[in-house]
């Protein structure tokens, strides 16, 4: 399997057999019935392959185990729910997974014609974001650890490295205080989008309000990087759109991931940050 420019190996469970109690219509949730289960699951196979240690591999028959239980113990309307949140269960709870695709079947699925088996596939990875991080109103060093612990509370989320805390002149021509600004390095399985929405959700929390472009705020927050995603909506680019021309990103940047290379420019950010000191001296 090859994700971005990582190719990684792969372990399959094929058709494990569960009956547990998912579906739409009542009887489905109290009588039960079987479900089928594939699960293909991306590592690095080496360090097992090489030492022959069971340790650094991850036990397929513990895995089986985990889903069995976790399919009885949880019900769902949907199956596409039931493989979400299955997703989700795996990638926290065993470390070694890069990213897994499961299949749930769901053989006869009452549906009233002749059909051998319903099901869904998914494919969920770990991905690594670098974010920015920025507070120039009221307590700033506090606002900044704030949405670091928060950050790292989010579910399906975890701080990885953050770069100390650098104080900068404001940016954009409007009159305010210094700010105080980071970045840090999330591991996360959240997609940019919902990502993004969480990050709304904490700055919202600090009481941030938008009213002015570039205006003072109690916290701001943005994606600056996620994977090598190059990534456009109305409300989000990847990579952050300025970034490069930033030095309070690109110093607290650097300090984390200095051989980390913008996607689209191709440098690294020790270069980016060479550059932008350069013009500036």
């Amino acid at each position: 399997m090859s994700f971005g420019t990582m190719r990684y190996d792969e372990i399959h469970i094929e058709n494990l057999e569960v009956f547990a109690r998912h579906g739409v219509f009542p009887e489905e949730n109290r009588l039960g019935q079987k479900f089928l289960i594939c699960l293909t699951m991306y590592v690095d196979s080496r360090p097992a392959g090489t030492t022959d240690s069971l340790e650094k591999s991850i036990h397929y028959g513990e895995v089986s185990g985990f889903m069995t239980k976790w399919m009885q113990e949880n019900t769902y309307q949907l199956i596409e729910s039931a493989a979400e949140h299955l997703c989700e269960e795996l990638l926290l709870q065993y470390p070694l997974l890069k990213g897994v695709t499961l299949e749930l079947k769901k053989p006869w699925a009452p549906v009233g014609l002749p059909l051998e088996t319903v099901s869904v596939k998914i494919e969920r990875f770990w991905h690594t974001a670098y974010l920015g991080l920025g507070s120039n109103m009221g307590d700033k060093k506090a606002y900044l650890e704030q949405a670091i612990q928060s950050l790292d509370a989010l579910h399906g989320c975890s701080v990885e490295k953050v770069s100390s805390f650098l104080v900068t002149e404001p940016y954009g021509g409007v009159e305010q205080d210094d700010f105080l600004n980071a970045c840090l390095m999330l591991k996360t399985f959240l997609p940019p989008q919902e990502l993004l929405e969480r990050m709304h959700e904490i700055e919202q929390n600090a009481h941030r309000e938008r009213i002015v472009r570039w205006g003072p705020r109690t916290l701001d927050l943005d994606i600056l990087m996620y994977d090598d995603l190059v990534f456009e909506t109305d409300d989000l680019v990847i990579p952050h759109v300025e970034m490069h021309m930033r030095d309070f990103v690109l110093k607290p940047l650097q300090e984390i991931a200095p051989n980390k290379r913008h996607p689209i420019l191709k440098k690294t950010i020790s270069q980016l940050l060479s550059e932008v000191c350069g013009q500036n001296a």
